[in-house]
């Protein structure tokens, strides 16, 4: 089970060159339900996710580059690109901060992820975060996935 809060970002934290980050590329074969295929640095993923906001079911499967790459040409929408660093929180937590690029540049958002429903309500998020975003599925990479030109324009001006 996947449980994650989803931040807009007020402004950068200091030092952001010092944590340690992955560079990512993903793409969807399918948006309901979600089938998501992603290189992380060298690595390739296949995640399976339910349907939900803040909690849903999420399975992974790794696989190689060449099927990655076969399947590239398989999805729809928008290629989502983005450098995630991951920032120690308090209490254990990670934030996951993502810079997007390509055709979502300037967009930037956080999400932490919880071990249980209780922690996830009880979380208070840092000062240099923003607007949570967590109900508001048009936040969701799959929904950036299918967004047309002029959508992603409007989206970019929402942020």
């Amino acid at each position: 089970m996947e449980i994650e809060r989803k931040f807009l970002i007020k402004k950068l934290p200091e030092h952001i060159n010092s944590y340690p980050c992955d560079m990512i590329r993903q793409a969807y074969i399918c948006t309901d339900p979600v089938i998501r295929i992603r290189q992380k640095n060298d690595q390739y993923i296949l995640t399976v996710k339910s349907s939900g906001l803040l909690a849903r079911k999420e399975v992974e499967f790794p696989f190689k580059a060449g099927s990655f790459m076969d399947l590239m040409k398989k999805a729809d929408g928008n290629i989502i690109e983005k450098k995630r660093y991951r920032i120690p929180e308090k209490d254990g937590l990670t934030i996951e901060l993502d810079i997007f690029q390509g055709v979502f540049e300037g967009f930037i958002m956080a999400e932490v992820e919880f071990p249980d429903l209780d922690r996830a309500a009880a979380y208070t998020a840092p000062p240099w975060f923003g607007k949570e975003v967590t109900k508001d599925s048009r936040f969701h990479n799959s929904a950036l996935s299918r967004l047309d030109s002029r959508g992603i324009c409007e989206f970019l001006d929402l942020i």
